[in-house]
């Protein structure tokens, strides 16, 4: 049995965080998105997403990190559960060339901050690049190549990082997105005296919320399909 407190400090740091819980619940609040699904994940980290997904009832599981660990984790809890899943090492899109899905979740780091490692957390599991889009964007550029027909995917979006921004890059591949839920999560303050001023100016008061030391932001899980799919 995979015991990841056992585990290297670099498996350990593969803990599910909030925005993979909120990811969950939104998985297991509509769970006819996965049954039967030919479903991936990128970014799969610990594996407990797909986990979740074959609870649910996806026809096949496939995952995707560029850590070893990440790689080595999600195996072994995949099959302690009696999950059959593939889970690949390697960058973005590129271990699935020329494969659709017909669900495509993703928890991807994009946080605006440079490459700075945060304490308990891999050095590939915060910083977005400057503006938070440097994984997000080749993420949304590559969807619609890799999306089955009447295929969706569903992700997690900081409310900060320019979600127009987001929309626009979709249009121009045919998808459309809309927000299934917002929640609030804390944002340490080792992390969020790293992020990005010129961001952390524009969002304070917006989707940013001090309250003393404690900082809290919006973030959104967020559907994407085919333009006029909805529903």
């Amino acid at each position: 049995m995979f015991d990841v407190r056992k585990s290297s400090p670099a498996v350990a740091a593969l803990r599910p965080s909030e925005y993979t819980a909120a990811l969950v619940q939104a998985l297991r609040a509509e769970p006819s998105r996965v049954l039967g699904a030919r479903a991936l994940e990128l970014g799969c980290g610990s594996g407990v997403v797909l986990a979740v997904l074959g609870s649910l009832g996806a026809a096949s599981l496939c995952g995707i990190d560029v850590e070893h660990d990440a790689v080595a984790a999600g195996q072994a809890l995949l099959r302690d559960l009696g999950h059959e899943a593939e889970i690949l090492r390697g960058d973005m899109w590129q271990p699935v060339a020329g494969r659709r899905f017909d669900l495509i979740v993703a928890n991807l780091p994009h946080f605006p901050m440079d490459h700075f490692e945060v304490s308990g957390r891999l050095s590939t599991w915060s910083s977005g690049g400057i503006d938070g889009r440097e994984l997000l964007d080749p993420f949304l550029e590559g969807l619609s190549d890799h999306l089955a027909v009447n295929g969706r995917a569903l992700i997690t979006h900081n409310a900060f990082v320019d979600v127009g921004r987001s929309r626009l890059i979709l249009e121009r591949y045919g998808l459309a997105m809309h927000i299934v839920k917002t929640v609030l999560v804390h944002i340490a303050n080792e992390k969020i005296d790293l992020m990005t001023p010129s961001i952390l100016r524009a969002e304070e008061g917006r989707s940013i919320h001090r309250y003393g030391p404690h900082a809290f932001a919006d973030m959104h899980i967020v559907e994407i399909a085919t333009a006029g799919t909805r529903g």
